[in-house]
């Protein structure tokens, strides 16, 4: 009888360390259940703030995988003519804080004007972006006054922005040749003169609200395709009109000037 009981209590001591061993299995699990859900609070925490300008940018990032605008630079594209064009991006109204009935009449106005091959329409996270070709087109080479070209083109593009209440920044590009002239000692002083001029004359003559504009100029430090020829030079030679956007936008799509 004392081998019988005393294996009975050896038994019964086996039994109580086992249920020790599960008791612990079981915090162990009710931990790692508390952690994920510690990480997907985290989670979702981080996801309800939302900055506005990295979304923005995230979302230029994705479109541009899909063929459309990368950090504001259009994508060149050899054309049937082996000259290198500016081909636009997809556009949407929502994204540029420009109306879309708006930019489907400025692409309109451009193709019924016949400057398809001058001015075209493009978008990064700053807003819309109307791009004009300089060469023989706004102004002379290495100049800065205006041609009568010029007054005519910027009047129709001013035509349908002057009512908007964005702001608008124009900008000068030049390419990386060195400009050889007594009045502009460097390309710099030539892209913010021609922007100026440009700011000036939509002031003086188009009527626009100063406190609406503001002048930048750029030199060579934001080319559009690579310095690598006189064609490339002719697209980066250009002044960028940029509709800034707002927070008033409104709903709907456009499609690229391709697409007209």
């Amino acid at each position: 009888m004392g081998r019988r009981s005393r294996s009975t209590e050896h038994e019964g001591g086996g039994g109580g360390g086992h249920d020790g061993g599960g008791a612990l299995r079981w915090l162990l699990t009710y931990a790692d259940m508390i952690t994920l859900l510690m990480a997907f609070f985290i989670m979702l925490y981080s996801m309800s703030i939302l900055d506005l300008n990295k979304f923005r940018q995230v979302a230029i990032s994705i479109r541009s995988g899909f063929g459309g605008l990368e950090h504001g630079q259009g994508r060149s594209v050899l054309g049937t003519s082996g000259q290198f064009s500016v081909r636009p991006s997809p556009i949407i109204g929502d994204s540029v804080g420009v109306p879309w009935q708006t930019i489907k009449s400025m692409q309109k106005l451009v193709k019924k004007e016949g400057l398809e091959q001058t001015v075209t329409l493009r978008a990064d996270e700053r807003g819309l972006i109307v791009s004009i070709a300089t060469d023989k087109v706004l102004f002379s080479r290495g100049s800065a006054e205006l041609s009568p070209d010029a007054k005519h083109i910027i009047s129709v593009v001013a035509k349908l922005l002057k009512d908007l209440p964005n702001h608008i920044r124009i900008e000068g590009h030049t390419c990386d040749l060195p400009i050889r002239s007594g009045r502009f000692p460097s390309n710099w002083e030539l892209s913010a003169v021609r922007a100026t001029t440009v700011v000036r004359y939509l002031i003086e003559q188009l009527g626009f609200p100063p406190e609406r504009l503001s002048a930048a100029g750029y030199a060579d430090t934001r080319s559009l395709v690579p310095n690598t020829n006189e064609r490339n030079r002719a697209v980066n030679r250009r002044v960028d009109i940029v509709i800034l956007r707002t927070d008033e936008l409104e709903p709907g799509g456009i499609e690229t000037n391709e697409d007209l």
